[in-house]
């Protein structure tokens, strides 16, 4: 008889998010208005306001109203603050045509409840349509990638205005890209 031990299993390497080639890239979330150097918020409900204002785009208070209350309510679930001085407050929003980002970086750093106990000072918010469901978890997934990168967080605070900041995320690609 063969005394062989049995054949070792393989753990299969969980899934990587893709983005198929139709899906949103983060830069087609951004506009240079919507990126902003040297910002300051008091608390983390004040920088939830003007994430809100600077997602709703002049779309009016209805919108703004609905993105922050969609964004105060993810919060609610647990932080989006991910570590390393890096949050990603995201919400789905009824009544969104089109998915939207903002980035901040803060001149001070505001406590938001990450893991790691530190404040953030860089934000990337995200806003999509109610429907959004596998592209909002695409869109967050290429955020972490981002934001996982030492060298480009780094760079992003360093980054001397907000045309450099806009410059740096619209340069960024994602590995699955490269």
């Amino acid at each position: 008889t063969d005394h062989r031990p049995p054949p070792r299993r393989r753990c299969r390497p969980r899934p990587q998010l893709r983005l198929p080639p139709h899906a949103t890239h983060l830069l087609a979330l951004l506009s240079p208005g919507r990126v902003a150097a040297a910002a300051s918020a008091t608390s983390k409900k004040r920088l939830l306001e003007a994430l809100a204002r600077m997602l709703a785009d002049g779309q009016g208070d209805a919108t703004e109203s609905a993105v922050f209350d969609s964004l105060c309510a993810r919060e609610r679930l647990g932080s989006t603050g991910l570590g390393h001085g890096v949050a990603i407050p995201h919400g789905r929003t009824a009544g969104l045509g089109t998915a939207t980002g903002a980035f901040l970086r803060l001149a001070e750093p505001v406590d938001f409840g990450a893991p790691d106990g530190q404040p953030v000072d860089l934000i990337f918010a995200l806003a999509v349509p109610e429907h959004f469901t596998h592209q909002h978890l695409l869109l967050l997934s290429q955020l972490a990638e981002m934001f996982g990168d030492e060298g480009f967080r780094e760079r992003l605070r360093t980054a001397g205005d907000a045309p450099s900041l806009y410059r740096l995320l619209s340069e960024w690609q994602s590995s699955e890209a490269a």
